[in-house]
């Protein structure tokens, strides 16, 4: 887990292609390319869409082999060559070989994240220094599709990144360029820091998303899906309802076997509000969720259940690994679904590979309470129906 230690002011390497915007300090903040010193195909480094099924010490390490090198700037700068450069960098297709030279040497901010409290939703980051010049030492081939959006100044930001998800673009991508206050009006562009890019875009996509699906058929049965990596696990629990809800319930034992749990969750009329217990995950994980029932052609109320294992989730990796495992879990052919005829059945199955009670994730569940007032069971519509539970 140890990051790059350098002993130079100056690096050459491929950017996966990789971009850090800070938020301390904002609205002016320090933005620069990340490094490694490695060539090649770098782009695992930073596409959390290939980490599933890689141990936390493999990403943490991809983490830390960036070198950040930053400048100063205030959000609202557009222009400049620096800017620019960032910019195309990324548009970049792929990996490109790039040079920095530092103000000093870079060192690694570890230690002090440590102190003041790891980032929860964002993966850990390698060493930094001030930037002194930066250039790529390759043509760069950039992707048509985020070109098209850059340079559309008069499409709404979240219109763009409507669009670029719906060509195929992979989230974190679409975080990485809406970071850099490439998407949007012309007059209203402007940087935005990594960690509240990644929320922006995991809201935005499942907000368009929820609203797609709300004209379909509900499922038909209460559903359960499992999965568990890097010390997290998950229980998605779908039900059949013709109104929209979802929740999310994250629960962990601290070191002294206290119980901790948070909890956010909307129904029919929306989140009015940032969810500020579980914040960014909740997105996450509602954007796995609602690109699963549209692929279904369904609609559905959800509750995610996410237990958090410190002993083995030894530092927080990012909200990607909640997108991703629940991406997972609903794809997943080794766990597979299992149909209920009743939200008790289900919620019970749920939690029996879980170490968090039963009683405990109910307790705390608004969702559950107002589903249980309201919803019947499916065998009183359809008596002569057998539901099975697995397979």
């Amino acid at each position: 887990m140890n990051s790059v230690k350098l002993s130079f002011n100056s690096l050459a390497g491929a950017s996966p292609p990789s971009i850090f915007v800070g938020r301390l300090g904002y609205p002016k903040v320090k933005i620069g390319p990340m490094v490694p010193p490695m060539h090649g195909d770098t782009t695992i480094l930073d596409k959390p869409e290939m980490w599933r099924g890689k141990s936390i010490e493999e990403i943490i390490g991809y983490r830390l082999s960036l070198v950040r090198g930053v400048m100063d700037f205030d959000v609202h700068t557009q222009s400049g060559r620096y800017i620019e450069s960032l910019h195309e960098l990324a548009m970049a297709e792929q990996s490109i070989e790039s040079e920095v030279t530092f103000e000093k040497r870079p060192v690694s901010d570890i230690e002090q994240l440590k102190k003041n409290g790891l980032d929860t939703e964002s993966p850990p980051l390698g060493p930094v220094a001030p930037l002194k010049s930066f250039k790529t030492s390759s043509s760069i081939s950039a992707d048509h599709r985020i070109e098209d959006v850059y340079y559309d100044k008069d499409l709404q930001a979240n219109s763009a990144i409507i669009s670029l998800y719906s060509s195929g673009i992979d989230v974190s991508t679409i975080q990485r360029v809406f970071s850099l206050g490439m998407l949007g009006y012309r007059k209203k562009r402007k940087l935005v820091p990594t960690r509240w890019s990644i929320s922006a875009v995991d809201g935005g996509i499942s907000s368009h998303l929820v609203k797609t699906i709300e004209l379909n058929p509900s499922v038909d049965y209460f559903e359960v899906y499992k999965y568990s990596h890097i010390g997290n696990s998950y229980s998605i629990i779908i039900i059949p309802d013709q109104i929209w809800s979802f929740e999310m319930q994250e629960a962990w034992f601290d070191k002294f076997g206290n119980l901790g749990i948070a909890i956010d969750f909307e129904d029919a009329s929306g989140l009015h509000e940032y969810p500020s217990s579980v914040a960014g995950a909740y997105y996450a994980a509602r954007l796995g969720v609602t690109e699963h029932l549209l692929k279904r052609k369904r609609k559905a109320g959800v509750i995610v259940l996410r237990e958090i294992r410190p002993e083995e989730y030894v530092m927080p990796v990012g909200v990607w690994q909640i997108r991703e495992g629940v991406r997972q879990a609903l794809l997943d052919k080794t766990y597979k679904k299992k149909e209920f005829d009743s939200l008790e059945s289900a919620y019970s199955y749920a939690c029996t590979s879980l170490s968090v009670s039963q009683t405990e994730w109910i307790k705390n569940s608004k969702l559950y309470r107002g589903l249980k007032r309201s919803q019947p069971r499916i065998s009183e519509f359809f008596p002569d129906t057998r539901v099975y539970t697995g397979g």
